[in-house]
């Protein structure tokens, strides 16, 4: 029910300042925001219609919603994802230790719709391949991407992604194209990309100069609508065939750090308004948001209907306060040259991201034991020196004592 104010209703009184802002050219936000990330399609089907794109040179046509399978342990919740038009899964070789791997291959074979989906998965994180020589790399490749088949009961993946790029010379190291090159040819692996939390835009500027990856899996959100760089370099892979797929679009989760923001705006607003930004760029196929309840399920995938912004979402994508309140790590890595101490700061965020606020703690115990101890969590001072080099308001100090105090 709306409420009402002195005749106005919530709703209408926001479309009216909305109007009235934009006529005025008031309301404020960074290059690309609001407005300016804009399909070249129309954003409003045909009513029940689900928006499909097609994934790069794989000619994969898939509705733009997908499933981060990651957080999600219930495997009534991928059931009903598929039912509700979810044909893209998401999943990698050290979540859960296995079993979101396992529990992905058990429901989409008692479905009987293997070739009906798209699974795709990640192998060989930083840890597993650093100090390896070329033997070594391949042969480690094989034997993770076998234990990878035999969990999802599949003879082929769609999909397979070095997993957590974050240098040139990873994307183009000749031991993982040969390895993951063989794998296609054995057609057990369809398609052949990288994903990418951390200098993106040289990852994704490699990827498309290769000719060798089909797909890139990237972090984007709206707060990092000034980043052009990044979104330059989404637009020129995409040209060039490369499918791209957008991870991290709800800017680190549903939950905010230290925040209640977002408590003035309608139940939904932030996830819809978040999503539609990223998939407003027609340079995007699909994103991955990670859910493990029917509610987010639902809440995610009623985007796949219609990308259009109403009021309250405009609102919300220019409110700067809500940006900050994010406090979004890009993984920009900055910050790496004010520590002496040599603290892995990016890899904590992520440690942070996972345990606060996706509350996914075996993802986060992961990610800190990928840090060696020298350049982990027991490094770090609380010396501040960070916090004045983050261009992006983190409050990096505060989120790496929680974090000592959630692994103390």
């Amino acid at each position: 029910m709306e409420e009402q104010n002195g005749g106005v209703t919530r709703r209408g009184f926001l479309a009216t300042a909305v109007s009235g802002l934009i006529s005025a050219g008031l309301l404020g936000s960074p290059a690309g925001r609001l407005l300016a990330q804009e399909t070249s399609e129309k954003t409003a089907p045909a009513k029940g219609k689900i928006i499909t794109r097609r994934l790069g040179r794989t000619k994969l046509e898939i509705p733009i919603i997908s499933m981060g399978v990651m957080n999600a342990d219930n495997p009534e919740v991928v059931r009903a994802s598929y039912e509700a038009g979810v044909r893209h899964f998401d999943t990698a070789g050290n979540y859960q230790y296995g079993r979101n791997e396992q529990m992905v291959g058990i429901v989409i074979n008692k479905l009987g719709v293997r070739d009906k989906v798209t699974i795709a998965t990640k192998i060989m994180a930083p840890a597993l391949r650093r100090g390896l020589n070329s033997t070594q790399i391949k042969e480690k490749f094989y034997s993770i991407f076998e234990g990878s088949l035999s969990r999802l009961n599949t003879d082929y993946v769609d999909i397979l992604y070095l997993h957590d790029v974050s240098s040139v010379d990873d994307v183009l190291n000749p031991a993982s194209i040969e390895a993951m090159g063989l794998l296609r040819e054995q057609k057990k692996v369809r398609f052949v990309g990288v994903s990418t939390h951390s200098e993106m835009a040289a990852v994704i500027d490699a990827v498309a100069r290769s000719g060798f990856y089909d797909v890139v899996l990237t972090s984007c959100n709206f707060t990092m609508a000034d980043d052009l760089i990044l979104l330059d370099a989404i637009k020129n892979a995409a040209a060039k065939g490369v499918g791209i797929i957008a991870m991290k679009t709800l800017a680190g989760g549903r939950r905010l750090p230290g925040s209640d923001s977002t408590a003035e705006y309608a139940p939904g607003t932030a996830t819809a308004a978040a999503l539609k930004w990223v998939l407003r760029n027609a340079n995007i196929t699909t994103a991955i948001p990670g859910y493990d309840n029917f509610e987010h399920m639902k809440e995610d995938f009623a985007v796949a209907y219609d990308l259009e912004y109403t009021a309250e979402e405009k609102i919300f994508l220019s409110d700067n306060k809500i940006r900050l309140s994010y406090e979004f790590c890009r993984q920009c890595r900055r910050c790496l040259a004010t520590c002496p101490h040599e603290t892995d700061i990016p890899s904590l965020m992520r440690t942070y991201m996972y345990a606060a606020q996706y509350s996914d703690f075996h993802q986060a115990r992961t990610t800190l034991d990928d840090i060696s101890e020298t350049r982990g969590l027991r490094a770090c001072r609380s010396c501040t020196n960070c916090t004045a080099r983050c261009a992006h308001d983190v409050n990096i100090p505060r989120r790496i004592e929680e974090l000592k105090i959630i692994y103390a």
